[in-house]
């Protein structure tokens, strides 16, 4: 018999949902997380008062009835409405694209109106096999809009102009006719009291958890203490990059403390042109509608970074060469003995929150 039943590989939010449903049914665990912290990249840390997203503004949302029953049984959720802004040249923008929009872009004040604006410029375009990112975009929304709140963004995100980006990145881009900034269609919306981290220790108590520990460093050594494996980090790494190197995006930040009590009034700015070189500004306390403080606030500026090793894996670049060399992965991976490849990382695929913890459910039901 081995000192575990399970050793689960990362303490994000996927390993933590994975060992609390395990320990609950009667399994010992052993987490294991490289960082020096547990929760990924949800983690948050408290300064004078102000809950602050450590890698990146993040908002629950969810239309999962069990989800949403799991995320409150773990922390107390504020209710919180994602209605982000857009700055293009100092003009500002609501988010997403909605009548609120159409009007600060045209003056149009009805549904009809903004969708005859919309038409006749996509109709100008003339263009009926879109061959790349701008192409699609221009068909979809015409040019006002693409050039406004689409392409600078877009562009420092991936590093690259929009006729070099792949047409299929954008499958869509949802048009509002309504007069409704809520970012997200889900039913439920919120914020954990006290940030992410109250809700990673909340599933995390009482579990073994050892962080500062690279599982390649001890692989052998860690598997033997375990029957089986949960993985939540990088697919190809797991398999010693035999088949070549996944593809992602980075991103940096740079936090800074204002003696004021509001910066920008919202939660979250996007950047719509080239310059400033950040996508986003995030303020940290419009996030969470108990903070007391009005003294200061802290402001954190998003940068996107090039990916390599020592980096953060942020976002899967899923074109077709990098979907395809994922698939051969996931095939090695099927066919690894008692060894489960759980979350976004693993999956290289992308996951909100709330599909990470239903991933978890899945799994749990699978192998429980």
């Amino acid at each position: 018999m081995k000192q575990y039943d399970y050793l689960i590989v990362g303490a994000g939010l996927s390993g933590s949902t994975m060992a609390r449903l395990l320990t609950d049914s009667g399994k010992k665990v052993l987490v294991i997380e490289k960082r020096d912290h547990t929760g990924g990249n949800i983690a948050t840390h408290i300064e004078e008062g102000i809950a602050i997203h450590d890698y990146g503004p993040h908002i629950f949302h969810t239309s999962y009835d069990d989800v949403w029953e799991f995320f409150n049984k773990y922390c107390k959720a504020l209710p919180f409405i994602n209605t982000p802004l857009a700055n293009y040249n100092g003009k500002i923008f609501h988010m997403p694209f909605n009548m609120n929009t159409f009007h600060e872009l045209w003056g149009v004040t009805t549904a009809e109106e903004a969708k005859a604006k919309i038409a006749e410029e996509v109709e100008k375009e003339g263009i009926s096999d879109p061959q790349n990112l701008e192409e699609q975009a221009l068909s979809l929304v015409g040019r006002t809009i693409y050039e406004t709140l689409v392409k600078g963004y877009t562009e420092k995100q991936w590093d690259r102009d929009c006729t070099e980006l792949p047409a299929s990145i954008i499958k869509r881009l949802p048009l509002r006719f309504e007069y409704n900034n809520n970012y997200f269609n889900d039913i439920y919306q919120a914020i954990p009291e006290g940030g992410f981290s109250s809700l990673i220790d909340n599933l995390l108590d009482g579990i073994e958890v050892r962080c500062s520990t690279d599982y390649f460093d001890v692989k052998d050594a860690l598997n033997d203490l375990a029957e089986k494996v949960i993985y939540t980090g990088l697919l190809d790494e797991y398999f010693g990059y035999s088949l070549g190197h996944l593809q992602y995006r980075s991103l940096r930040f740079e936090t800074e403390r204002y003696e004021m009590n509001d910066f920008q009034h919202n939660a979250v700015v996007n950047y719509t042109t080239r310059e400033p070189a950040w996508t986003r500004i995030t303020e940290h306390k419009h996030f969470d509608s108990s903070c007391r403080n009005n003294y200061s606030t802290y402001v954190t500026r998003e940068y996107p970074d090039s990916y390599c090793e020592g980096k953060i894996p942020y976002y899967t670049i899923n074109d077709e060469v990098n979907n395809s060399l994922a698939e051969q992965y996931r095939e090695l991976a099927s066919k690894e003995e008692n060894v489960y490849f759980l979350g976004r990382l693993a999956n290289y695929k992308y996951f909100d929150m709330d599909d990470a913890i239903k991933e978890a459910f899945n799994l749990f039901e699978l192998i429980k």
